[in-house]
This record gives structure tokens, sequence and C-alpha cells, in this order.
């Protein structure tokens, strides 16, 4: 009995995802696939995305993904190829969205081996004279980022994609029409605007790559 009533336990536990606690809530797996039909065009039907201007969701800490897509509605987070496609959506689509997507496994990437010398050290040691905050405290050494904590994986994940978003957050250290909701503290911001192309490109490449 106390085996079945275990195994019930964890069925219940991959099928309803809490998102965070400040937004009270639980996400349905089931539900959420349903709801992800139209996201598939760009995103593949498991969140797995073949285009690398596409991020993969797949893996994705939920309470991460909620806040984007909660975002990118609310006008916070302005994504061009996303228009109209969240606004019509509640806090519970979106949450069950977030569930679906990091109820599936993520595919890998593969870094440039020409890039890796760099592109590890800037992701594990930073850039102290430029403010640019090594990669692991938030992301994790091994790029599984801290899905309770609500930092992205990156590991897997497309390196152009990768790249796109640091010089997006670079941008928005100068003005707002690049991407800020990063916070108050512009942790992200910061850390880009101290990146110079070549090494955007390197610890994108370096964190994709990373298993």
């Amino acid at each position: 009995m106390k085996k079945v009533l275990l195994a019930a336990g964890l069925v219940l536990g991959c099928s309803q995802i809490a998102i965070a606690a400040d937004a009270g809530l639980t996400g349905d797996v089931a539900a959420g696939k349903d709801k992800s039909a139209t996201c598939a065009a760009c995103h593949g039907a498991d969140g797995n995305s073949a285009a690398p201007t596409f991020p993969k969701l797949a893996g994705q800490g939920a309470k991460y993904l909620f806040k984007q897509m909660k975002d990118i509605r609310d006008g916070a987070r302005p994504v061009p190829t996303m228009v109209g496609q969240v606004d019509n959506m509640s806090d519970q689509d979106l949450a069950d969205i977030a569930a679906f997507y990091a109820s599936q496994a993520g595919s890998g990437a593969q870094a440039d081996p020409e890039l890796l010398a760099l592109g590890e050290k800037v992701y594990r040691s930073g850039i102290l004279e430029r403010n640019v905050a090594a990669c692991t405290a938030c992301h994790s050494p091994n790029g599984k980022g801290n899905a309770p904590a609500g930092f992205p994986a990156l590991a897997g994940q497309h390196p152009q994609y990768i790249a796109d978003q640091l010089r997006a957050y670079r941008k928005g250290y100068e003005d707002e029409t690049g991407r800020t909701n990063d916070g108050d503290i512009m942790i992200m911001r910061t850390t880009a605007f101290g990146l110079s192309d070549l090494e955007i490109e390197a610890v994108a490449s370096y964190a994709a790559g990373l298993k």
C-alpha cells in the first residue's frame, strides 16, 4: 500500500507544478499541453525548437517561464514574434503552459571549440574590472539554472538565442528599447554591458554546450 501511495504521489507531482509561492499558482501539465498547441509552430511540440531564433522551452524552470510569459503579456518584455500570442491568456493559462514545458526533456547543444576557452573564462570567472559577474552564481556551474529562484537554464539552449538576449540586455542598459525585465538591480543589463561582441558569442556558446 505504501508503494502504491508513493507512486500516486509521484504521478501527482509530475502533473501539478507549483509556479512560485508569491504567485500562488499551480500549473497543470495536461492542461498546459493543450494550451500550448499554438506555441508548437515556433517552439516545437515538446518545447525543443529547431530554429535558433526561437528559444528552447523544454526543461526550463516553470517559475522562469511563467514570469517571462507574464512580462510579455503585460508589456514588460516586448518580443515582436510573440505579439498577440499570450495577450488573452490568464495567469492560470500561463502557469499551465509553464508547467507543461518544465515537464519536458530538453535537447542538447554543441559549443564552438574555437570559443571554448574564452567562454569558459567569462562563464566561470566573470570580468571583475568591467562588473561582469560569473554566470555560475545564478545559472549554476553546469548551466542548469536555479528553478526555485527563477534563474533560467542555459545548457542546451541555442547559442544564438543566448547571444541575442545578452545583446538585448546590453542595449537595455543604455535605453528602454532593449531588454529590461531583469529586476531593479539590473544584474543582466550590468553584466551584458561589460561584455564585448566576441565575449558574448563565446560565453553563449560555452553555456549552451554545458551538460
